[in-house]
């Protein structure tokens, strides 16, 4: 069940998303979900040089506490503000709860996922972190033209972007 049109893209029902909510990861965005997923691929298209990939990634949402124990040994630096993230290796996109197609914040988490699954087939990247920035980049513009802001701490994604030692301490 569709919910009524946001900024050009069509909402998904609250319900559908959440009426259970299982402690195991459940899939997120699919069936009458994929009008959303092509809207964003879409504007990907249009705003990104990044080709789209044949295979749409997994979509599957998870609690806070499963998204900390998955990305843990991944990514250390991921704290309390972990909502979404994309795994290469299983193609998967992994949304943290609470999340909502009726929130343009949670919409362009979304994006934001699949710009790095596009990544993942584009080219080599010097490490992970240097997808991150322009993902952000695509993600604030998207917020944008809907009259959002990006709420995101610049500071860490330029560092995190820099590819740079972390923790270095003479010996």
């Amino acid at each position: 069940m569709l919910c009524p049109s946001f900024g050009g893209l069509r909402r998904l029902s609250c319900a559908l998303i959440f009426a259970t909510l299982p402690l195991v990861a459940q899939p997120a965005v699919d069936g009458p979900a994929a009008p959303l997923l092509e809207e964003l691929e879409l504007w990907l298209d249009q705003h990104s040089d990044l080709p789209r990939r044949a295979v749409r990634p997994e979509i599957a949402l998870v609690t806070p506490s499963e998204a900390l124990a998955i990305v843990e040994d991944q990514r250390p630096s991921a704290r309390d503000g972990l909502r979404g993230f994309y795994d290469p290796e299983r193609r998967q996109i992994w949304l943290v709860a609470p999340w909502s197609a009726d929130d343009p914040q949670d919409i362009s988490t979304l994006l934001h996922e699949l710009v790095h699954h596009r990544q993942a087939e584009a080219g080599h990247w010097y490490c992970p972190g240097a997808q991150e920035l322009p993902a952000y980049r695509l993600q604030e513009a998207w917020l944008a033209e809907r009259g959002h802001a990006l709420r995101a701490n610049w500071v860490a994604v330029v560092l995190e972007a820099g590819c740079a030692p972390r923790d270095i301490h003479p010996d």
